[in-house]
């Protein structure tokens, strides 16, 4: 039988709506008819949620009152009166919830807490008794006492009693804080390879400091973000003379590893990209791995396929926890529409943490590379030191939805072989993401982006370090490079400054698909100042197939004026969001 459902309203609206959020009569209404007996079972159901609803919320006093065809729950009549009625009549279910004084919370008890501790701010005398706060002071407090040397504690979750003449809720949390002990000896099991002398040096963990389950936790993370493992467990092991021994255990993952990932554009064409590494060469998480690229096959923007061919390896805790010392040889050759480039390049670098978001990279790099454009064949040596700072509070790498991703370049050159210009490449971008959904179903995300060549004209920079713009990674329409400064046969020059902007509206629409609408803009300008030259804006539409790794991402992209060197769309195929 059919039914429809109307709710008293209470005269508060956060109850009201939660209230109809949590209701099964209202979330089946349309979905599955109901026999006489089921919707009196669906409206009881829902009488004991909404009790549930109302002293979660503090309306301990509260009554709830549902009626069917006007009649009670518990009348037995309305079982007969609703089987008897024909298949075409409408019940009539109202709901009226009477939310009655909201309580407060009156005494708060911590039994058993440990002479001399201060326990953190958990819930005050005479705030509203809502049930999330309440419950969640317990783990809190647990955390707390843990954080301080009581590695053992526990909480239980808070004895309430309900003081209807006060209208007041009053809370006893049981606490068991057990000795308090200090770091003993870490040990690990399950190494096959990895030095555990390596371990204990790198995690911040040392035998004698008070005990901090948040220490212990950041150590666990730590041993993970070394790539070695697939896993990590800390397990404290019971006090032994003061002291709690702690236990890591962990699995290896695979030495060696093989992966093979490709992407399409169609200015920049198709790039297959395979790659193998060693991920822990010396027994101390030291990574080599040698990729190889083949590029630039079949794009608007390309004149000919390319490769790159790269040997990097990555040593941690170099001199210092948390450094970490990169060296790279690469050798490439591109044959873009702008210039002809085959070049050897040398990098060391250091990188390390600064704060909890804030990292430095910087150390010296060589390149030494023909370049064609126009014509005309030049060979240049540069030698260059950048320093670099990146920033970031996203909530993820491939499918961010809240949270800000920064970087700062600053890049001192010196031209050993094809110049004498010394001079110096600033580049910074900023994208942040807001999340106008829940769970992240909606976000909208905005990329800045600049850079200025100081010291030097375009003219007297070799033509792959100046700016160009157009492409996936700045306005996406435009084919690569063909934004900015031009020769007279419409081959792209480059300039000494860019500038664009990304503005993204990312919905899930529907199981794992999503649309996202895009518009960009930027420009490249002759000088070094930014926000110069003609402003070229793009704007398209793009599909997501959302996977367990990351969104696969297709968007295809309108110039909004078309250059020379520029399609009429540009289509851009490949793992995780543009930015």
């Amino acid at each position: 039988m059919t039914y429809q459902v109307q709710f008293a309203p209470t005269g508060d609206g956060i109850l009201d709506r939660t209230l109809k959020t949590t209701s099964s009569l209202v979330a089946l209404a349309q979905k599955l008819r109901p026999a006489p007996f089921a919707l009196i079972g669906r409206a009881k159901a829902d009488e004991a949620q909404f009790y549930i609803v109302l002293h979660s919320m503090g309306y301990d006093a509260g009554q709830v009152d549902i009626t069917i065809g006007g009649k009670a729950l518990g009348d037995p009549e309305l079982l007969q009166e609703l089987t008897a009625a024909s298949a075409s009549v409408t019940a009539a279910v109202h709901v009226v919830v009477t939310k009655g004084a909201r309580f407060r919370i009156g005494q708060v008890k911590l039994a058993g807490l440990p002479p001399g501790f201060v326990p953190p701010p958990i819930v005050k005398t005479g705030a509203v008794a809502d049930a999330v706060p309440i419950l969640a002071a317990a783990p809190a407090l647990q955390m707390a006492l843990q954080n301080a040397g009581y590695a053992f504690a526990t909480v239980q979750p808070p004895l309430a009693v309900a003081m209807p003449r006060s209208a007041t809720l009053d809370l006893t949390y049981d606490i068991t804080p057990g000795p308090r002990v200090t770091i003993g000896s870490i040990t690990f099991s399950g190494l096959k390879r990895t030095a555990p002398d390596f371990l204990r040096r790198h995690i911040a963990l040392r035998p004698g400091q008070r005990f901090s389950a948040t220490a212990v936790a950041q150590a666990r993370d730590s041993l993970l973000g070394l790539g070695v493992f697939a896993s990590v467990t800390a397990m404290p092991a019971p006090e032994q003379n003061g002291t709690a021994p702690i236990l890591f255990r962990v699995i290896e993952q695979k030495r060696h590893a093989v992966s093979l990932t490709g992407a399409y554009a169609t200015d920049t064409g198709v790039s297959v990209s395979t790659s193998w590494q060693d991920r822990n060469l010396f027994r101390h998480a030291e990574t080599l791995t040698l990729t190889a690229t083949a590029n630039g096959l079949g794009g608007t923007g390309t004149t000919a396929p390319g490769y790159d061919l790269k040997a990097a390896f990555a040593k941690p805790d170099y001199f210092a926890r948390g450094q970490v010392l990169s060296l790279s040889v690469e050798g490439l050759r591109q044959s873009l529409i702008a210039y002809d480039r085959t070049a050897i390049l040398l990098g060391a670098t250091l990188s390390r943490p600064v704060t909890a978001h804030l990292s430095i990279i910087y150390g010296p790099a060589f390149t030494s590379e023909r370049v064609a454009q126009e014509g005309v064949s030049s060979t240049y040596v540069l030698l260059q030191f950048p320093i670099g700072f990146t920033y970031g509070t996203a909530d993820s790498l491939l499918e961010p939805t809240r949270g800000v991703n920064a970087s700062l370049t600053l890049t001192p050159s010196a031209e050993v072989v094809g110049g004498t210009h010394g001079f110096i490449i600033v580049q910074g971008q900023a994208a942040t993401y807001f999340s106008v959904e829940q769970d992240g179903r909606g976000v909208v995300a905005v990329r800045l982006m600049a850079g200025s060549v100081m010291g030097a004209v375009p003219g007297q920079l070799p033509p792959d370090q100046r700016f160009y713009a157009g492409g996936s990674g700045t306005v996406r329409g435009y084919t690569y490079q063909t934004i900015g400064p031009l020769f007279a046969d419409d081959t792209p020059r480059g300039g000494g400054a860019m500038d664009a902007i990304n503005l993204e509206f990312r919905q899930h629409v529907w199981g794992h698909f999503g649309v996202v609408p895009f518009i960009d803009a930027g420009q490249v300008g002759t000088s070094s100042a930014p926000f110069t030259g003609t402003l070229r804006v793009g704007a398209g539409l793009g599909v997501r197939y959302y996977t367990g790794i990351g969104p696969i991402r297709l968007d295809v992209a309108l110039p909004l004026t078309r250059t020379p060197g520029s399609g009429a769309f540009a289509l851009y195929v490949g793992l995780g969001e543009a930015f």
